[in-house]
């Protein structure tokens, strides 16, 4: 454990730009062979996000932290960057994503659950079981230079929750993430996605510099960012697809604004 448990990053400024960055979303990364072992889609074979990590340098653009590319852009630059984020906190980030990333000079955020430490992922009911990393898991890839952010304690809807339960998944986890690390985290991610204005307001009370939604419309912004879900299917045309998408919506909430 670090010595000084108080220390906290410098804080992302949010950035001057008015759209919002690309930024895709991940979650578990692992060998499978039959779509029903992925009900959910949420799982990307080692070999298909390697394919979309090249797509990405082949186009000029490397991936990198949402804190990373954020602070680049609030500094005018970014423009070849993309964030990465990892949802939940699977150990196969640490076996199989990692050494990925690596490979590439790439980074991302991995948004964890501090509340279900080395268990795995009940909130899917139709599974596959799938474990979390463990505390010393987490201080593993925080010490490899990837970013932890804060996908609450239990991995629940916020916006169903009275305002004790979201005070404890938001402060109460960003505590224990920095119990674990060292730092506090700069980054916190919505369960499912879901938000609505107390929870945007909420998480930015917490003192969290950025938050990642999915599609979060008007609310869209710091702490509302986002993101484009990134599947096994996804190949170059793919992506180049989804990519174009984000920026005409990006375009589409400039105007609106």
């Amino acid at each position: 454990m670090p010595a000084d448990t108080d220390t906290a990053p410098a804080a992302v400024v949010p950035a001057r730009r008015t759209a919002s960055p690309w930024v895709l979303m991940y979650h578990s990364v692992a060998e499978f062979t039959d779509p029903a072992e992925d009900p959910y889609g949420i799982t990307v074979t080692p070999l298909a996000l390697e394919a979309q990590l090249l797509w990405l340098r082949s186009r000029g653009l490397r991936g990198v932290s949402v804190g990373e590319l954020l602070r680049a852009r609030a500094a005018g630059g970014g423009t070849g960057l993309v964030g990465l984020t990892f949802d939940d906190g699977y150990t196969d980030f640490l076996t199989h994503a990692l050494p990925l990333l690596r490979r590439h000079g790439c980074t991302a955020t991995l948004f964890v659950l501090p509340g279900r430490l080395g268990v795995d992922n009940v909130w899917d009911p139709l599974g596959p079981r799938k474990s979390l990393l463990t505390a010393e898991g987490i201080r593993e890839v925080a010490a490899a230079g990837q970013e932890i952010g804060s996908h609450g304690l239990l991995h629940q809807d916020l916006t169903a929750a009275p305002d004790d339960v979201l005070l404890q998944e938001l402060r109460g986890s960003r505590d224990l993430l920095r119990e674990l690390t060292g730092t506090l985290p700069e980054g916190f991610c919505y369960p499912y996605g879901h938000l609505d204005a107390r929870v945007v307001d909420a998480t930015r009370a917490a003192g969290y510099d950025y938050a990642c939604a999915i599609d979060p419309g008007r609310l869209a912004g710091p702490h509302a960012l986002p993101r484009t879900h990134v599947s096994q299917a996804d190949g170059g045309t793919r992506l180049r697809v989804k990519h174009l998408r984000h920026r005409v919506r990006e375009l589409r909430r400039a105007v609106h604004r």
